[in-house]
Order: C-alpha cells, then sequence, then structure tokens
C-alpha cells in the first residue's frame, strides 16, 4: 500500500449490525455492542495508516424512528464507548468530534459527549469525528439559517455567499472532505450522510456486515480507493 497516498479523510457508514445480530439469533442492540468493538479497532488502524481524520455515521436524524429500546441501548452503548476508550484515545492524542445536534440526546449520553470533547479538544492527531443525531439536509439548512443570520445583520453580502461561504457554517467546518466514503452491509446509498461533503469522495460499498469489518477489511477499501483515477470533473 502507498502510504503516500493514503486517503486524508475517511468516513464510514457503519451498516449491517442489526442483520449481523439477526443472523445469530440475538437483539439488534447486541449487534451494536458488536459493532462497537469493530469501531475500535477502525479507528487505532487508521492512526497506524496515517488516516489523518476518520468520521463515522453513529447515528442519524432518521434513527429516531426506530425501536425504543434499540435507540435507548445504541446510547447506553455511547456512554460505555466513552468510559471504555476516553482515556487511550486521549493517550493516543485522538481529537474527539462531534457532527450533529448532540442535545437532544439523553442525558447520560450528553455527559459523556462532554467528556470526550472537553478531555481530547487540545490533541493533535487523528481527528476522530462521531455523527450522532447528524443528517445532511439538517447539515445544510443550519449553514443556510447561519448565513441568512449573517445578511440579515448586514455581517455578509447575499452576493459573497459561494461553495466556501456554506463549508465554513456546516459541522465539519475547517475540515477536508471525505476523500473516500465506506458504507458496509452492501447498500448503495448515503443515506443523508455528508451529502455537502461527498460531491467528489469515491465510493467503496462491502457486503461486510459492520461487527465483521477488520482492519484486513479496511485496507481492502482503502487499496480499492488507491485505483481510482480521481479527476474532480476533469480530464487527465
Amino acid at each position: 500500500m502507498d502510504r503516500e497516498r493514503i486517503p486524508q479523510h475517511v468516513a464510514i457508514v457503519m451498516d449491517g449490525n442489526g442483520r449481523w445480530a439477526k443472523k445469530r439469533g440475538q437483539i439488534r442492540v447486541m449487534g451494536h455492542n458488536a459493532g462497537m468493538q469493530a469501531l475500535k479497532e477502525i479507528v487505532k488502524h487508521s492512526d497506524v495508516l496515517g488516516v489523518k481524520y476518520l468520521t463515522v455515521y453513529a447515528f442519524s436524524t432518521e434513527n429516531w424512528k426506530r425501536p425504543k429500546d434499540e435507540v435507548s441501548g445504541i446510547f447506553k452503548l455511547l456512554v460505555k464507548y466513552v468510559a471504555q476508550e476516553i482515556e487511550e484515545l486521549d493517550a493516543n492524542n485522538v481529537n474527539v468530534r462531534i457532527l450533529g445536534d448532540w442535545s437532544m440526546l439523553p442525558k447520560d449520553a450528553r455527559s459523556a459527549v462532554t467528556r470526550a470533547l472537553e478531555t481530547t479538544k487540545d490533541n493533535t492527531g487523528l481527528v476522530f469525528s462521531i455523527a450522532l443525531n447528524y443528517g445532511g439536509r439538517a447539515d445544510i439548512v443550519m449553514a443556510a439559517r447561519k448565513l441568512a443570520r449573517e445578511a440579515a445583520a448586514g455581517e455578509i453580502d447575499p452576493e459573497d455567499i459561494n461553495e466556501d461561504s456554506v463549508s465554513e457554517r456546516l459541522y465539519t467546518s475547517g475540515m477536508p472532505d471525505p476523500d473516500l466514503i465506506i458504507r458496509t452491509g452492501g447498500e448503495y446509498r448515503l443515506s443523508n450522510f455528508l451529502i455537502w461533503q461527498a460531491a467528489y469522495s469515491e465510493l467503496v460499498v462491502t457486503d461486510v456486515l459492520w461487527p465483521d469489518f477488520t482492519p484486513e477489511e479496511y485496507e481492502k477499501a482503502i487499496e480499492e480507493f488507491l485505483k481510482r483515477d480521481r479527476r474532480f470533473g476533469g480530464v487527465k
């Protein structure tokens, strides 16, 4: 693998937890728990490979429609993840960020998020972003509202608004757009994930369910990315 061409920003739609549990006759939350174990390894391996930004889709704005016990279980796993992993993440200089409106999360989950952000805020290594209560359309609406308020206050001229202006007001402000988006579980869609930022991302879909997504599978996806000829609308 050509380490100099490793994607700077990898984003992952972690799909297949429920199907993984169903295949084993388990409740869906057990699939999410197994997925959490897989996430630990992918975060570590991102650092090893030299990925600078890792963004994972943990809970979408649409996921509130799921059964209450599953939603509750997901947030309990978030609390568990922070409790178990935050010291190691901090020791490895990982900077944790949250994309999305996490003010709507249960109190214990909000406390866990606050702890993760405060503990790692000064770290300068891998930027590990967790999309929580995140939706791509909601992200764009938020940016539009910010621009509208600034224009109404006379702080900006509407004619000066451009793509950079929008990008600077998204949750991913200050981050490069993802070079590679990986979706596990075999579904071919973005599911409202980073839809502005994904304009020229390379997409790799694997049938592997998220709990079975090992560092070896991760490297396969990156190797597929390295075969791509990225032209960004131009011609070589």
